[in-house]
Order: structure tokens, then C-alpha cells, then sequence
């Protein structure tokens, strides 16, 4: 029998199926290999199938802000599948250089929008997917202002839209052009050390009201509509001179506002969480649950922050610096248990309390080709240059250039391969 003649190969569905449960950079690496490949694996049926097998295996990703050196890392980990889980490993993504705004970051459907970067010397609104590395720079909205606006997803739509103040961009819609919006309601300012969250293709955030007989607001806006609701939140006044403490959360579906704080319990130190839930929005109904986490000596001896509330109802507790061991919390409110898993592979830099980093973290993110297949997405992150403020030098990073390489060295090495066996046969 000659050799080459007769070739096995396997069913495309159970070749899909195998796809979809590898990761999204490997799924890019393989498209890279053939015209067949890239055609299957660009295809809307498969796209939709790894976002249905993705959603089943939500992780939890990782911001690193490192202050010192202008510096942003981004890792991500599975979320623990059962209660028995005591450790992760982190996968580390990508990095980049570039001085940071005072506005806290936001998240949306896998992307992030930064306010402000400033990028050599001009300061730019970047939305950046952490995982690729691939980002866009916004153009500003107000000349001689600073950005302090948000990102939001309409999931019917999929459509991505930035709102700035009275200020809307929609992503993907050609130009990069700000429309402005009258809006109807009272004067306010958002809070910039908190970030806001879109829910249901809904983005809130917490703003402060002037000539009002309150000074806390929640505000309300509609990604696909684009129409503005402003939700009395009278209950957060003790807190808006220092709203550090408050993270808005996705708690099944529902706004919630959470605030932790250390209570002594008898003698022993222990954490009181308190969630507000936004149970009717019409009617701005809030009602407050309060809770005594189970004891835990980590937890009772660190400072953390709330990450947000999975998909199965648990509230994720990150630790505030990374450090070793660093350690992650799960509490489940019904059944008050607290898992705590340690967290592994952020490297020896980031573990020393002398070049710590600040932890951000997001749950649920779930990998969606389409968002990481976005057009508009042209420059890597990971090569944006950043100039020292002291000694005026420029920083480029180069990590972004190490993996393309070897994506290209792996398809340049199977299409040679694939040349020999060619003439072979």
C-alpha cells in the first residue's frame, strides 16, 4: 500500500468539540496553521459553541496595579468547582506600562476600559482586552478633561458603549466618535475611587449629588436604549465622603452595593458584610442583608476587597496585595461557608511586600472569541511605551513580541513540515 494514500482523519463536530476545550490563545494559535483550520475555527458556529462550553468554566481574573512603576499585569484562575478545592494556579496574560488616572477602572464582557493612560506623553482613554493584550485608544472627550467614564455591554445587541458624564461612544460602529445626550435628572459627579458594573446590558454607578437632599446616587443606564434612571441612595450618605469601602456586585442579577468591616466577636476578630440589594427598580426598593463571616485567621489579619458574587450565589473576597501565600474567599451566604483557596504563580516580584501590587479582581470572566476576534482591536498592549516621570526615559515592554514570535515559529515549523511530507508523497 502506498504511503499517503489512504488518510484517517476524524469527524468535524468531535473536532469542534475538542477545540472548544482548549483556551482562547490556543484556539488562535491553531487558526494560524491552515486555510481549513482558520475557516472552521472563525466560523459563527463555533464561536457560539466555545462560548457555550466557556460559560461552564468561569474563571476569576486578575488586575495587578503596580503604583511604583506605572505598571498593570493581568493573570486569571478557575473558580473552584467544589468545596473540597484548597488551591489555583494563576495564568498569567499580559502587562503594560502607562501612568493610571485617579478613576478606578471598569469592566465589561471581558474588556476593561482605563479612563486615562498616559501613553509617552499624551494622555489617552484605552479599552484593552486583558487577555489578548490587543487594546484601542479612545479619543477624548472634552478637550483639556479628564475621562472618568465607564464601559458597558448590551448582550442582545453585543454591542460595547463608553459613557463619559453626558458623553456616549459605541464601539465598533466605524469612527471613534463621542455623541453627546441631554440628560434630565439632578447635577452629580461619580465616585473615582469606585467602579461601576454593567448588568443585563445595564451599567450603574455611584455617583454624588449637588442640590439635593441627598447626597448619594445610583446611576442608571441602559446600554441599548440609552436612557438615563437616577436611584435614590440615601442609604450609602455615611459612607460618600469615603466610598472606598463600597463595591457595586451583580448579586443574581440584581444591583447590590457591598461594605466590609472588621467587628469584634467575643473577644475574636471577625468580618461583618453588608450587602444592599436594589430589589425593585421602579419602586427603588433596597433591602440589607448583614453578615458574620465564618472565622478565618487569614482573613480576620489581612485587608481585602469584594471581587463580586458568581453565577451559584458565593461572594469572592480578594485579598488587597499580592503577597505569599495569597489567598482568595469564597463566602455562600446560605449556607455560611467560607472556602478559602490560595492562589499560586504570581512570581517572586509581585509576592515581595517590597514590589507588591494591588489586586483587582473580577469574577466570572468567561472566554468569547468574538470580543477577543474584534476588529477595532489593532495594537498589542503589551508595546505601549510609558516615560518615567523622573528621569524622563522612555519604557518600552516587549512581552507582547515574545509570544506573536512564537506563534509565527510554530506556523512557520508545521508548514514546513507539511511542505516535506508533500514531496515525500
Amino acid at each position: 500500500m502506498e504511503r499517503g494514500k489512504i488518510k484517517e482523519s476524524l469527524p468535524t463536530d468531535l473536532i469542534r468539540e475538542i477545540f472548544t476545550r482548549l483556551p482562547s490563545k490556543s484556539v488562535a494559535r491553531f487558526r494560524t496553521l491552515s486555510k481549513h483550520w482558520a475557516s472552521m475555527l472563525r466560523s459563527p458556529d463555533f464561536t457560539k459553541l466555545f462560548l457555550t462550553r466557556s460559560s461552564t468554566r468561569p474563571r476569576l481574573l486578575f488586575a495587578v496595579e503596580r503604583y511604583g512603576r506605572n505598571e498593570w499585569q493581568f493573570f486569571s484562575t478557575p473558580q473552584p468547582q467544589n468545596r473540597y478545592e484548597k488551591s489555583s494556579h494563576v495564568e498569567f496574560h499580559t502587562k503594560f506600562s502607562g501612568d493610571i488616572s485617579q478613576y478606578a477602572c471598569s469592566y465589561a464582557s471581558g474588556l476593561i476600559y482605563f479612563p486615562v493612560v498616559r501613553i509617552i506623553d499624551t494622555d489617552t482613554i484605552v479599552i484593552c482586552n486583558p487577555i489578548t493584550g490587543m487594546y484601542v485608544g479612545l479619543p477624548e472627550v472634552m478637550k483639556y478633561s479628564r475621562s472618568k467614564g465607564f464601559l458597558g455591554f448590551d448582550p442582545i445587541d453585543k454591542q460595547f458603549k463608553a459613557l463619559d458624564d453626558q458623553s456616549i461612544l459605541t464601539l465598533g460602529s466605524g469612527e471613534l466618535k463621542w455623541r453627546r445626550k441631554d440628560i434630565h435628572g439632578p447635577l452629580y459627579d461619580r465616585c473615582p475611587s469606585t467602579q461601576g458594573i454593567c448588568i443585563n446590558g445595564v451599567l450603574y454607578f455611584l455617583a454624588r449629588t449637588y442640590l439635593a437632599e441627598t447626597l448619594s446616587l445610583i446611576v442608571r443606564f441602559d446600554v441599548s436604549s440609552e436612557e438615563f434612571k437616577f436611584i435614590d441612595a440615601a442609604c450609602f450618605d455615611d459612607h460618600i465622603e469615603d466610598p472606598t469601602g463600597l463595591i457595586l456586585v451583580n448579586y443574581m442579577g440584581k444591583l447590590g452595593v457591598t461594605n466590609c468591616n472588621n467587628v469584634d466577636a467575643g473577644g475574636r476578630r471577625t468580618v461583618e458584610l453588608c450587602m444592599w440589594v436594589l430589589e425593585d427598580v421602579e419602586k427603588q426598593d433596597w433591602v440589607n442583608y448583614v453578615y458574620t463571616l465564618p472565622e478565618n485567621e487569614v482573613l480576620g489579619s489581612c485587608e481585602f476587597s469584594v471581587a463580586g458574587v458568581t453565577a451559584t450565589g458565593d461572594i469572592v473576597l480578594c485579598m488587597k496585595y499580592t503577597c505569599k501565600p495569597y489567598y482568595v474567599f469564597y463566602f455562600n451566604p446560605e449556607k455560611n461557608t467560607l472556602q478559602s483557596v490560595e492562589i499560586q504563580g504570581f512570581g517572586a516580584e509581585l509576592e515581595a511586600v517590597e514590589t507588591r501590587g494591588q489586586v483587582y479582581g473580577f469574577v466570572d470572566y468567561v472566554e468569547d472569541l468574538s470580543v477577543n476576534d474584534a476588529k477595532q482591536f489593532k495594537s498589542s498592549i503589551s508595546h505601549v511605551k510609558t516615560r518615567c516621570a523622573c528621569c524622563n526615559t522612555l519604557y518600552p515592554d516587549n512581552i507582547g513580541e515574545e509570544v506573536d514570535d512564537g506563534v509565527k515559529e510554530t506556523s512557520v515549523k508545521i508548514k514546513k513540515e507539511d511542505e516535506e511530507k508533500s514531496i515525500r508523497e
